[in-house]
């Protein structure tokens, strides 16, 4: 069966028990608190800019895109943003949800003046670079360091 054509549309506070539910079938975690609290930065902070998304058919969320946009940051002298979330209903993957929440993504972060987008990927998740590369990401000239404490 087709999926209707999703409407894209800037996540709001009461997204977070779709969202959460989402991630929890995906992820096999329980990740509520932690959406909690980064919608409500985004809603609250007038510091932070709106870039997170979902998508609904017929009024229900099959998917959300999560990030934030940096001016200047982390040393880096440019407006950059990073994704650090994207999820999509199981019943719904494989159906093009994903890549046009990318997408509209993408336009957002051109619309704010972003000129690059990072985010990171476990060396293993063949899946997920393969989505990211289709989008035209590629691995970045930065090294990303990790300190585990005891």
């Amino acid at each position: 069966m087709a999926l209707q054509e999703p409407n894209m549309r800037l996540m709001k506070r009461d997204d977070l028990d779709a969202v959460a539910a989402i991630d929890a079938l995906v992820s096999k975690q329980q990740r509520r608190e932690y959406y909690a609290r980064k919608i409500e930065s985004v809603i609250t902070n007038p510091h932070n800019i709106n870039t997170s998304l979902v998508a609904e058919v017929d009024g229900r969320i099959v998917g959300f895109i999560m990030g934030d946009v940096y001016f200047g940051e982390f040393g880096i002298p440019e407006t950059s943003a990073t994704i650090d979330t994207i999820g999509v209903h199981p019943d719904c993957q494989n159906r093009g949800v994903a890549h046009d929440l990318m997408d509209q993504f993408l336009t957002n972060m051109k619309a704010v003046g972003v000129r690059r987008i990072y985010t990171l990927v476990n060396w293993d998740d063949f899946g997920l670079e393969r989505f990211f590369a289709s989008h035209k990401f590629q691995p970045s000239k930065r090294v990303n360091l990790e300190l585990q404490l005891p």
